[in-house]
């Protein structure tokens, strides 16, 4: 029995040690944090999972409700559908008053969730930010002006900060998220994101051809954060989360270096989120304040040759009925932006399996747009 002991920890050794010598620790320290808090698996309600930079607000304000508020009965259709994809929150602005608000699975108006991939568009609002701010000349300014390692690449000299919010960057990287051995597992759960982005060249000339890559994301975080002197979330506080007057202050999850999840993971609560769409339904202006420049907003919002379903990290749908943009976040978190109707809805929730169109827009936001634009 001892010989038996002996040799499976010999064995178990070598196997842990093959994994650290192979470039997935990352493995070890995603198992760790699973088993110590939360779900096994990526969720909304992580943000004590890892470290993570401060989002502050100032001088909250509430959400005036409509005349109407939750009054509205909604659809068997919009129920079925809510149940199904695990939804933890829905709510409908219009005319800039919150006219619907329902939470499920003890979420409320005061729980922060993850905003997972909705944070690439806010992001590009930070962009937007930065060259109203001259920190930036455009987002046409080459990324070697920043970064100048990438000036002795053949492909990365000629990228672009649009290059990066457009994904035609032409990067070397598969996104993959059913494999925990996939690079978009190690992003999420590394302790240096900048060093796992030094690993990744390129595979083609940047503007050529569409790729959604969360590396591109990253890598723009990174860009942007050299560019202004300083850490996204603190740039995202003076230029938004402030001056909206955010009901709570949002965290920003980092790897162990400081470095802000760009590609991800904005802990914020609904109602937050929701001011989000609302500053982008009106083209950047807010009480009196043209927070983003206006050019610059209807530019993040105009579909790409490559796809025209996809903006500055913005999704779109012009061949509907009703057109409309939306944030698109991991497990079903959506901004949704309706211009002709004046609104904008905020889903949450936990479902991985949601139907996606030909060009990879989830079916669900659709079936809201066409639900929920329509009540009275």
């Amino acid at each position: 029995m001892k010989k038996i002991l002996t040799a499976f920890t010999v064995g178990t050794s070598a196997i842990v040690a093959a994994i650290y010598l192979s470039g997935y620790g990352y493995i070890f320290k995603a198992a760790a944090l699973n088993l110590k808090k939360g779900p096994a698996t990526p969720s909304t309600d992580d943000e004590e999972k890892f470290p993570s930079r401060l989002v502050s607000n100032f001088k909250p304000k509430l959400w005036e409700k409509d005349i109407a508020y939750n009054r509205n009965t909604l659809s068997e259709t919009i129920i079925k559908d809510l149940k199904k994809t695990r939804t933890s929150s829905l709510l409908i602005i219009r005319d800039g008053k919150l006219l619907h608000e329902q939470y499920w699975k003890n979420h409320t108006s005061s729980s922060l969730t993850n905003s997972f991939s909705m944070a690439k568009g806010i992001l590009s609002m930070l962009v937007g930010c930065a060259i109203d701010d001259g920190y930036l000349s455009s987002e046409d300014q080459l990324i070697s002006t920043v970064l100048p390692e990438y000036s002795e690449n053949r492909y990365g000299k000629h990228l672009t900060f649009r290059h990066l919010m457009t994904m035609q960057a032409g990067l070397d990287w598969n996104e993959e998220y059913r494999h925990p051995f996939e690079e978009n597992s190690k992003q999420y759960f590394t302790d240096d994101l900048t060093a796992q982005l030094a690993e990744v060249d390129f595979k083609e000339m940047p503007g050529e051809k569409y790729e959604y890559q969360s590396a591109a994301a990253q890598l723009l975080g990174l860009a942007l954060k050299k560019t202004i002197r300083t850490h996204l979330a603190t740039y995202l506080s003076d230029k938004i989360w402030k001056h909206l007057g955010m009901e709570h202050p949002a965290k920003w999850s980092t790897d162990e270096k400081g470095m802000e999840k760009a590609f991800c993971c904005i802990h914020a609560t609904p109602r937050d989120f929701a001011k989000i769409g609302q500053l982008i339904l009106q083209n950047g202006y807010w009480e009196g304040k043209q927070l983003i420049n206006e050019s610059y907003c209807k530019r993040m919002l105009t579909p790409t040759k490559a796809n025209d379903a996809f903006c500055f990290t913005v999704w779109a749908d012009d061949e509907s009925e009703i057109k409309y943009r939306f944030f698109y976040g991991f497990l079903g978190q959506f901004i949704i932006i309706i211009p002709e109707k004046k609104m904008v809805i905020v889903k949450t929730g936990l479902y991985n399996g949601l139907d996606v169109d030909k060009k990879k827009r989830p079916l669900q936001v659709k079936l809201l747009v066409e639900e929920l634009s329509v009540i009275s």
